[in-house]
């Protein structure tokens, strides 16, 4: 170890992508599982298995809006000679008390009503009169303005065999069956089937928080007018989307100026509300690598009382193009894991998708942390790859033809490319160049 440096350990290594990502997971453990309410849990991963308490649907009910019948009293029904019948009431969805259906009688039936006693069949509306005497209804009067026709008679003229059009108890899931297991995340269909269950609350791991913030002095809001020197800081914005889309909940903090006291201070306001750290840019070799002077700082000194204090955070080389230089670690007092990230756009956002995504789903919980990989045959030739380096080049993937081809060059500043591509085509270390019609590895993204 440089003493120089404080725990900066293996700074002359040269680490590969998986060496470096094995040791950040290897660091972070699943948020602790809570109670939340339904709405607040989506997104979130289930940690129980949720059995069904009460058979869905829970009683026989109509799937049509028309009349609840006996079969044998339609069974001869036709246009020429409709089956008549006596209307005893309506069953609207919710009711109670039901009217027991007898032979030649029928009751008026909503969708999602229950179906009566001695009903067994429901004939559509629009087999029927709708009780007004003429031809084929094409749909009931409203009660308010019709209150005459749950009763009277209602004339079918097509058969309907019993069972027909009713939604029998438990036809959707049985009582005591495996409604969701563990591990599964919660969207909008598993919200809606909790719902539908009784459950208000559920059991899961959170969200994970993630603080996004990029350091640099010439970095602008975009929105304002850019200075000599300046750009716009697209890369905060870009790894706060990164982070959502894998499943976290993101704070944006925006761009640090190059002060490492502006940066310590920052880091240390925002540690209550994270549960990781995402820096992106001063993690180089240069004069003005803030992030970089400020973590081996931290990381060198004795406690100080400071919440940052303690912690450590090692910065490395990859043998990877783009995102060679990465820096990981554990800050304040709870440890909270903080990757530091290199600045410019592609080389951060591909080190976020190889690196911080399979972070923010290990937090989650998930089994499976990483994108999905395919084999692709590349449609344009990679004239020279890095011997000793994995590149990641940006591609656009044809899965209907299993072809992938680059979009832009090799450039970490390439922003264009990346916004254009929906995969990284892997170039291997011992690989220096790709011929075209060659088969390659892809990360595919989105």
């Amino acid at each position: 170890m440089n003493n120089a440096t404080g725990r900066t350990s293996h700074q002359d290594r040269v680490w590969s992508v998986a060496e470096h990502l094995d040791d950040v997971l290897s660091k972070i453990a699943p948020l602790d599982p809570i109670e939340l309410q339904l709405l607040d849990a989506q997104g979130c991963v289930l940690v129980e298995d949720i059995a069904v308490p009460v058979a869905l649907p829970p009683f026989d009910n109509s799937s049509m809006d028309g009349y609840a019948v006996r079969a044998a009293d339609v069974a001869d029904a036709t246009e020429s000679a409709p089956a008549t019948l006596t209307v005893i009431g309506d069953v609207a969805a919710g009711s109670g008390e039901l009217p027991a259906i007898g032979p030649g009688q029928a009751a008026r039936i909503m969708t999602g009503a229950p179906v009566p006693p001695g009903a067994e069949a429901v004939v559509p509306v629009e087999w029927t009169d709708g009780g007004t005497g003429q031809g084929p209804a094409a749909t009931m009067r409203a009660h308010s303005a019709a209150p005459e026709d749950a009763g009277g008679e209602v004339r079918v003229h097509r058969p309907a065999v019993a069972g027909a059009h009713i939604r029998a108890r438990g036809s959707d899931v049985t009582e005591g069956e495996l409604a969701l297991a563990a591990g599964t995340v919660l969207g909008a269909s598993q919200i809606g089937l909790l719902a539908a269950i009784g459950r208000g609350t559920v059991r899961v791991r959170p969200r994970p928080r993630v603080v996004v913030l990029s350091t640099g002095s010439e970095l602008v809001q975009p929105g304002e007018a850019l200075g000599p020197g300046q750009i716009h800081d697209s890369n905060s914005f870009q790894l706060t989307a990164a982070a959502r889309a894998a499943g976290a909940i993101a704070y944006r903090v925006g761009a640090v100026a190059d002060d490492a006291e502006t940066l310590r201070s920052t880091l240390e306001d925002q540690l209550i509300r994270a549960d990781i750290l995402v820096t992106s840019g001063g993690v180089s070799v240069g004069a003005y690598d803030v992030v970089k002077e400020t973590l081996v700082a931290l990381s060198s000194t004795e406690d100080d009382g400071s919440p940052l204090a303690g912690g450590t955070v090692e910065f490395r080389r990859l043998a990877m193009q783009p995102g060679k230089p990465q820096g990981f670690g554990l800050i304040g007092p709870d440890r909270i894991p903080l990757l530091a990230l290199p600045g410019n756009p592609v080389s951060s956002y591909v080190s976020f998708e190889l690196f911080v995504r399979p972070a923010i789903r290990a937090l989650m919980g998930l089994p499976e942390v990483h994108r999905p990989t395919t084999p692709a045959r590349c449609t344009e030739a990679v004239a020279s790859s890095p011997k000793g380096k994995r590149q990641f080049l940006r591609g656009s993937y044809d899965a209907e033809a299993g072809t992938v081809t680059p979009v832009g060059g090799a450039g970490s500043h390439l922003i264009k490319a990346m916004a254009h591509a929906n995969a990284l085509i892997i170039v291997p270390e011992d690989t220096t160049e790709v011929p075209a019609g060659a088969d390659v590895e892809l990360v595919l993204l989105g």
